[in-house]
């Protein structure tokens, strides 16, 4: 044996030999969806949002209890108004391409997000932001067209995340498969259902990561990803399947983790198309699925019926009332709007375990209705073109969508406005509901138009309350996250969200 080879193998029996010793061998994480994009600006799912996590970092962000922190930020200082924002940056810190960071590069992106011409779909983070001056290489001050009391929940956003400008100048909208960031970790590769990345030796966080690399794997099927992590194929599975979390309890290899959730699921109406326009029949619908039962069976009674339209552990949060299970109500509210007999339609949902459950079962609770409803379950990258992607209401071919919903912002205008705003139709935002009440656009702007803590949350207290009755929603549960995990890795976090952090990943032996 060479030399070289023995002093390998007696350095690497040595590790093992040592209590607490740590092994820097890749992390694998098995998810339920593919990602659809890399681009932390213009994708619209968490999955993706939060695994682009893994290269890029904001000036603000969260920690593992979804309180935002300084990232590329040391500190701000807000006018009394919440007009303006003066930012001071980390010096010293260069993206993964040599660029330097500095208060020119925020512009860049900030100004790039704001500018409309360019379509991305997370404008809405800054879109208040009216200029970017740099005060100087460590300092930038954000003057905004009109108070936002949640600027800096929304610069915590994934959304808000800083892109190397010498690559975006390379790349251009290609940007979006070539990210090149400050994190922790460096791209190497991203397939159809396989990111991977390594670790950034000159990350500035001393000490960090302390994993070679990361390799994101989607895998639909709820057995699968549990089988990766009984043989060691993967260690963490965020997003654990709930029907699982018996047998992996008796696993003593692996780690199961309920934590608190601020996803709301929910199946959105499109209030435009017959017979949803009447509201009647929304109504009728909520009145006619068991919550109790869904978060019994889809979520194997880790949930928690909604009661308002956001979730309770989010800020500004009041309930706003109950569509109790009561098939007769449902039936009498169907004979007045017209539909005595019923109707026909479809629901699109996702493809993996977990979604495809979730719409059997409302196609079960809806079927003593003569409401006959067609299930279609649509891969990610397909359902953000089907879905997202539209340019024109008329032209939404969705009738109902099954989804779940996180304020990751950690504040209730990123759970609101985004879903339920009258201007938030896709491809602007994400209202694939259709739905306009000018009452609730009207809470929603006053909300967001002072910094007054009291009065935003008399604005969102009756947006909620409106939004409720008007039911652009089947309103459904907010259930657990579950996450599971090989016990010898620690440093990984599921965000209330349903995001993950990885930077701190280590394995003991």
């Amino acid at each position: 044996m060479k030399l070289k080879s023995i002093l390998l193998s007696s350095a690497l029996a040595a590790a093992i030999m040592l209590p607490g010793a740590t092994w820097a061998k890749p992390l694998t994480v098995a998810i339920p969806n593919n990602l659809t994009g890399l681009d932390p600006t213009n994708i619209n799912d968490t999955l993706s949002q939060t695994s682009v996590r893994l290269f890029y970092q904001g000036l603000f962000g969260f920690d593992k209890d979804m309180k935002s922190i300084p990232l590329l930020a040391e500190s701000f200082e807000a006018s009394d108004d919440a007009t303006e924002f003066t930012i001071k940056l980390r010096e010293g810190i260069k993206f993964h391409d040599g660029t330097d960071f500095n208060a020119e590069a925020v512009k860049i992106n900030i100004e790039r997000l704001a500018n409309p011409d360019n379509k991305l779909s997370r404008r809405s983070l800054v879109s208040m932001v009216d200029t970017v001056e740099v005060i100087d290489d460590n300092t930038v001050k954000l003057k905004l067209s009109e108070p936002f009391g949640a600027m800096i929940a929304s610069l915590s956003h994934p959304g808000a995340m800083m892109i190397s400008p010498a690559a975006l100048e390379k790349f251009g909208k290609d940007i979006d498969r070539n990210p090149v960031g400050t994190g922790p970790f460096k791209f190497k590769n991203w397939s159809a259902d396989t990111l991977e990345v390594v670790r950034n030796d000159d990350y500035w966080k001393e000490g960090l990561p302390k994993v070679d690399g990361v390799i994101i794997r989607s895998v639909p099927e709820s057995g699968a990803r549990f089988a990766m992590l009984q043989t060691g194929e993967a260690q963490f599975v965020p997003s654990f399947p709930p029907e699982l979390i018996q047998v992996a309890e008796k696993n003593p290899n692996v780690a199961v983790n309920p934590t608190p959730s601020i996803v709301e699921f929910y199946v959105s109406m499109n209030n435009m198309k017959k017979p949803f326009d009447d509201v009647r029949v929304r109504q009728a619908l909520n009145y006619a699925v068991d919550k109790d039962a869904y978060c019994k069976i889809v979520y194997n009674g880790y949930c928690e019926k909604a009661d308002s339209i956001i979730p309770k552990n989010l800020a500004y949060y009041v309930p706003a009332g109950n569509y109790d299970f009561n098939l007769d109500k449902a039936k009498e509210l169907l004979k007045e709007a017209g539909y005595e007999n019923g109707f026909e339609t479809e629901v699109w949902a996702g493809s993996n375990t977990e979604a495809i459950r979730a719409v059997q079962f409302i196609q079960q609770q809806l079927a003593p209705l003569n409401v006959k409803v067609n299930v279609m379950p649509l891969e990610a990258g397909v359902a953000a073109q089907k879905i997202w992607a539209i340019d024109k209401p008329e032209d939404a071919a969705v009738q109902m969508y099954y989804g779940g919903w996180s304020s990751s912002t950690g504040d209730a205008d990123w759970g609101i406005r985004p879903l339920l705003y009258g201007e938030s139709f896709p491809p602007a935002m994400f209202n694939v509901a259709y739905y306009q009440d000018p009452k609730v656009d009207a809470a929603i702007e006053g909300a967001i138009k002072t910094a007054d803590p009291a009065k935003r949350a008399e604005f969102y207290a009756e947006a909620q309350k409106l939004a409720w009755e008007g039911a652009p929603w089947i309103f459904l549960g907010v259930p657990q996250n579950l996450s599971a995990q090989s016990k010898n890795l620690s440093g990984v976090y599921m965000l209330p969200d349903r995001g993950f952090l990885l930077e701190e990943a280590e394995f003991s032996e």
